[in-house]
């Protein structure tokens, strides 16, 4: 048994799903009590005359005239003058459970390369599927689906409040609107805040502290911490590697264990921070303070500052006990009263570094340039087998 939906010719409404069954007869019969009409005729949506059951498929929509001839439903909406013409009837599509009535040629013309107008250029050829009420069913939502239709009909994009443009993209690439996602990627990324590159405050990064837990590893790096106070703060074993640190005020900060390799702290204030085993490997602390610091650790870790540009810094009375400086740059620093004792300075740059009262005994000094370095009053003889240059 196979069931069809029937509409009197010339209308799209009112139409009654009838179970097909024996003859074409048999058929117009039920037609005739169902419609109420004297039913002589079966058409399809084409207007191709019905002269043989085994044309009707499961599902089809089929017209019912008492005339010879059959003219489209869809048309016989429009004036006589439409008649005939493929792109100016009416559809209705149901979008979604909402129903949508515009032209054919609203579909077809503004986006001729689109899917829609490839649905609806030519009729029943997609073989589109309908309700009850003869509305094609496209299965999308329709609060996207309507600025789409809109734009079709006019060439504007609007997008009325609550509408998500992300959602209305998605539709206009499903449908293969490409000038309208185009538009509406230009719309989506001008709408889009600017990306915020403002330093952390103190404020915000004590407020992440506290959220993390001690156990947990925090991560830090490229963070922007320009200007930012964060002294007498517990940083201990903060992942800071390539964090902006300029100018930051990190006075009597712990960062016991941290990591501030390849970090920029130029300019920065690490007065009697504690930097016991600090990781600054190929740091940037040019023109930094670093008064009275102390990297020593008792428990023999030691603090790696190979290959960090010290220019100018001012590291007087600092504890760095094995220490290691190896290529290091600290032109014209000022390191005086620095215990200094067992510290790896190897190929270091000290031309015209302070190192007046330092402590340098078993210090390694070999490939050095000291050239310029003042030496006065030191606590322990340097002999020439620790700097052969």
């Amino acid at each position: 048994m196979r069931r069809v939906t029937l509409f009197v010719n010339g209308t799209s409404t009112n139409g009654k799903v009838v179970a097909v069954y024996g003859s074409l007869e048999d058929l117009l019969s039920v037609a005739s009590s169902k419609l109420g009409i004297r039913a002589s005729s079966v058409h399809n949506g084409n207007g191709g005359l019905i002269d043989d059951m085994a044309l009707i498929r499961d599902d089809d929509v089929l017209y019912v005239s008492d005339g010879d001839s059959s003219e489209d439903p869809q048309d016989g909406l429009g004036g006589p003058d439409e008649r005939g013409q493929t792109h100016t009837d009416w559809l209705t599509l149901n979008v979604g459970g909402r129903c949508f009535t515009t032209t054919r040629s609203t579909l077809v013309s503004k986006e001729p390369e689109s899917m829609l107008a490839h649905m609806f250029r030519e009729k029943d050829v997609w073989g589109n599927k309908r309700d009850a009420q003869g509305a094609y069913l496209i299965d999308r939502s329709p609060d996207y689906f309507e600025p789409i239709l809109n734009y079709l009909r006019h060439g504007q994009l609007i997008i009325n409040e609550g509408i998500n443009p992300l959602g209305v993209l998605e539709e206009a690439r499903f449908f293969g609107i490409e000038r309208l996602a185009e538009q509406l990627e230009t719309l989506i990324k001008s709408s889009q805040p600017p990306e915020d590159h403002s330093p952390l405050t103190r404020k915000e990064f004590i407020r992440f502290l506290l959220a993390t837990t001690t156990k947990a590893e925090l991560r830090c790096q490229g963070l922007n911490f320009t200007g930012a106070d964060l002294s007498r703060l517990d940083l201990r074993y903060i992942n800071f590697k390539m964090a902006n640190l300029r100018g930051t005020n990190l006075a009597h900060a712990n960062l016991s264990g941290a990591n501030l390799e390849r970090a920029d702290l130029s300019m920065a204030c690490l007065d009697a921070a504690n930097l016991q085993g600090v990781k600054m490997l190929c740091t940037n602390a040019e023109g930094a303070s670093l008064r009275g610091c102390n990297f020593e650790d008792p428990a023999g870790i030691k603090a790696n500052l190979e290959g960090a540009n010290l220019k100018g810094v001012d590291m007087e009375g600092s504890q760095m006990t094995g220490i290691n400086l190896r290529v290091a740059t600290l032109k014209n620093a000022k390191l005086k009263n620095c215990n200094l004792r067992g510290a790896t300075l190897a190929g270091t740059d000290l031309e015209n570094c302070d190192l007046s009262g330092c402590d340098l005994q078993e210090a390694n000094l070999r490939g050095s340039n000291v050239k310029g370095a003042i030496f006065e009053e030191m606590l322990t003889p340097l002999h020439m087998s620790q700097s052969v240059r």
